[in-house]
């Protein structure tokens, strides 16, 4: 394998970081954040942070290993592609939610989210059984945090 690796590795770290480092630092959970209503069943604010942070770690591992898998470069760039719109639409519903103060519209993106996420199973998966199950935390990651925010639209709403 030698070198391989290395060039997917990269993009995997970098992609994750950029998409990390820009959600955390749209993410405010300031005076706006802490006035809203939330259900009794949310997570601490600390477990957002460990969450992604694992959540992150997998989907780069999931993106080289089904990189790896890919039979050839047109397969990869798709690949990428996907991964790259994955990460736009998780830092979209930050944007929404956070700075925009609008977790109504936040609420259907994540649906936009959601599916993003399991399109990426679905294409790894033919290819990656692994690459697949290491997605499948960030599905179902995403699925609760629907939920919750569309809780929090319930509790909170109208938003104008």
């Amino acid at each position: 394998m030698g070198r391989v690796w290395i060039f997917p590795v990269f993009i995997a770290a970098m992609l994750a970081g950029s998409v990390a480092l820009l959600g955390a630092t749209i993410t405010d959970t300031g005076t706006w954040y802490q006035a809203l209503a939330k259900p009794g069943w949310a997570p601490p604010d600390a477990a957002y942070g460990v969450a992604w942070t694992a959540i992150y770690a997998c989907t780069a591992l999931a993106g080289v290993t089904a990189w790896l898998a890919m039979p050839s470069w047109r397969a990869r760039e798709w690949l990428l592609g996907l991964f790259a719109l994955n990460g736009f639409l998780n830092i979209l519903w930050s944007l929404l939610f956070f700075r925009l103060h609008r977790p109504d519209w936040a609420a259907i993106e994540v649906v936009v989210l959601w599916l993003s996420v399991a399109l990426l199973v679905a294409i790894t998966g033919r290819r990656s059984r692994f690459a697949a199950a290491l997605l499948l935390p960030y599905l179902l990651w995403v699925g609760f945090a629907g939920y919750l925010n569309w809780t929090i639209v319930q509790l909170n709403g109208p938003f104008v």
